[in-house]
């Protein structure tokens, strides 16, 4: 089969290698869309991953080819997706029922190889299906969107909250469309991309911030009426996006960080008295695994694709495996370019 495959930081191939064999609790899938994470970017141009070489991706949808000789719950023509996470079920966190805080874990993509190639052995546990009518494409971004759901869960929010989103990359636009569907009172989006507030406008944005051009605290303080957001989450993971966050909150608001910055981050007095006097709430927000494994925030990941969410205006490049190595060397050379999600078809578009 064909497959990328990374030896090192900056040093994808792609490579003709052997179908994986399959043990007797694992489906063979064939995968017919993969996306690139904003965790494989730093990964493949920057970091490496666990082992070396290794085949990258774990977010994908495909069917079921072959069923190991221990298979129950899937047959052979099955739709699925895989939540990527391989928990140990041992630790102290697992025992509570938080995957997502494993300290034994291993990881389709980062730690085996995953789903750049055109098959994938994939545990009974880390399979869920996929209805008929939800497209290779969508089920392939369940992932991005179980991150988003959960941020919005650790932000508490509820119909009728304000929300601020900071980052309009792929898990922002489902925070967008999450709180569109789900009621919320008026959702800003805050971007340095004119580009992706117009995808933040298509998916439900009531008004979009260029933070390069506006103070994004003034724009959501006056679209607010002087309040503030309830929820404010940053996607982005930009430390001075971490910080406005907080300043852009209300009262009794709550503010997440959700976006990987590898950054440090100094406080000013300003925002330190916000936190204080405001009563301001501010959590982490890491993967989206819980229990039942792989958790709600993937099945509902999956309802909210069954009734019409889409991915359509959120994904900006489809490609082949072929193209995998350029597209990663020109987001690692050129600066200003644009893109938001990544996908590729390993073995060719296919109508649905």
């Amino acid at each position: 089969m064909k497959a990328v495959r990374m030896y090192a930081p900056r040093d994808l191939r792609v490579e003709e290698v052997d179908i994986p064999s399959y043990k007797a609790d694992e489906c063979l899938i064939k995968v017919m869309a993969v996306g690139v994470c904003g965790s494989d970017i730093p990964r493949i141009n920057q970091y490496g991953a666990h082992v070396s070489p290794i085949i990258p991706g774990h977010e994908f949808c495909g069917k079921v080819v072959e069923v190991g000789a221990d298979i129950t719950k899937f047959q052979v023509g099955d739709k699925v997706t895989c939540p990527p996470l391989i928990p140990c079920y041992k630790c102290k966190y697992c025992q509570m029922g938080q995957y997502s805080l494993c300290e034994d874990y291993d990881y389709y993509g980062s730690r085996r190889d995953g789903a750049f190639a055109q098959y994938i052995a994939v545990k009974e546990g880390n399979l869920l299906k996929v209805a008929d009518n939800v497209s290779y494409e969508d089920a392939a971004t369940t992932d991005p969107c179980a991150n988003a759901l959960h941020g919005m869960e650790r932000a508490e929010f509820h119909p009728g909250d304000t929300v601020a989103i900071y980052g309009a990359g792929p898990i922002g636009l489902f925070g967008v469309q999450y709180a569109k569907v789900k009621g919320a009172k008026k959702i800003i989006a805050v971007d340095i991309f004119d580009e992706k507030l117009e995808m933040a406008k298509k998916n439900g944005a009531d008004v979009v911030v260029n933070s390069r051009n506006e103070d994004p605290v003034k724009v959501i303080m006056d679209a607010t009426d002087g309040l503030g957001a309830d929820c404010v989450i940053d996607f982005s993971g930009a430390p001075s996006c971490q910080k406005v966050a907080i300043l852009s909150a209300a009262k009794l608001g709550r503010v997440v960080y959700l976006g990987i910055s590898h950054q440090g981050l100094d406080l000013s007095e300003k925002e330190v008295d916000m936190l204080m006097r405001r009563q301001i709430s501010l959590k982490g927000s890491w993967n989206s695994f819980t229990k039942p494994f792989p958790g709600s925030d993937w099945t509902g990941s999956l309802e909210l694709f069954a009734q019409g969410a889409t991915a359509k205006d959120i994904i900006s490049h489809r490609l082949s495996l072929d193209e995998a190595p350029a597209i990663f060397e020109k987001i690692a050379t050129e600066k200003d370019f644009f893109f938001s999600k990544i996908m590729f078809f390993p073995n060719g578009r296919e109508e649905e």
